[in-house]
């Protein structure tokens, strides 16, 4: 194998070694990214999740006094008839 053989291989391997340092550097980003974003999914799930529990609750309220009027109105009804 002759010298400039040896030197253009030596490149190839600093080419290669470089990349695989590169990639190990974005794959670290890239898993802290993911990291943060599922963080935040957690939180928005949590959030989405007591809007739901808050909304289920006015329902109930908004039905429960809907209902009251209803019979005040049923009740005012048979007393004018």
């Amino acid at each position: 194998m002759s010298l400039d053989n040896i030197e253009a291989l030596e490149v190839r391997v600093r080419k290669l070694v470089d990349l695989v340092v590169e990639l190990r550097h974005d794959k670290a980003s890239l898993e802290e990214e993911l990291q943060v974003a599922r963080e935040r999914m957690v939180k928005h799930d949590e959030l989405t999740q007591g809007w739901e529990d808050e909304r289920t609750n006015i329902r109930s309220r908004i039905e429960k006094v809907l209902g009251e009027l209803e019979f005040l109105d049923n009740t005012s009804n048979h007393q004018e008839g």
